[in-house]
């Protein structure tokens, strides 16, 4: 049941997350998050922020490596394989009609409808992070924490997977010395 489970979530991200990682991480987020609840959301955003670090497409390391928790090493391959197939026919099927009807206007019309709602899915997934940050960080913290991204990023140019790289690494370290801290009032 579980192998199905996983198959089910990752073909429908994989065959509605048309136009890439960013516009299916809010579909797999909705089936790993909120319809099977294998992960919680700061789990699913340790997963995208370390899935965002690595090199290659982003919807393949992360149904892998959800795919590994929750089923095994055949719930990765399963997941693997769900993710995969709908790219590979949905790409083989739409360049060949793209190509076919290239010079038609409503073709270039939805080529570029595409960018817009990619954007809008990744802004309201950014949206609910902010939000739910807000429990584990402040408002004042998470605050701080997005304008110093925003210069890193866009203004002194360091590349994201620095910058999360350095967020993960501080998470753990303020983590680690936290835990000690309560661990040894609960010690007192």
């Amino acid at each position: 049941m579980k192998q199905k489970d996983i198959f089910i979530a990752f073909f429908r991200s994989g065959i509605l997350g048309f136009g890439g990682g960013p516009s299916a991480i809010p579909l797999v987020h909705r089936e790993v998050v909120l319809v099977y609840k294998w992960m919680n959301d700061e789990e699913f955003s340790d997963v995208l922020a370390l899935a965002n670090a690595l090199p290659g497409p982003i919807n393949t390391k992360m149904a892998g490596y959800i795919g590994w928790r929750v089923g095994g090493f055949w719930g990765m391959m399963n997941a693997l394989f769900a993710t995969s197939i709908p790219t590979v026919v949905l790409m083989i099927l739409f360049l060949t009609l793209l190509t076919a009807h290239k010079d038609k206007p409503w073709v270039a019309g939805m080529s570029k409808a595409v960018l817009p709602v990619a954007g809008v899915l990744l802004g309201v997934l950014a949206w609910d992070f902010i939000v739910k940050s807000r429990k584990t960080l402040g408002w004042l913290w998470g605050t701080i924490l997005i304008l110093a991204s925003v210069v890193i990023l866009e203004f002194l140019h360091i590349h994201p997977g620095i910058l999360i790289a350095a967020l993960l690494i501080s998470a753990i370290v303020l983590g680690s010395k936290k835990k000690a801290k309560q661990e040894g009032r609960g010690q007192s």
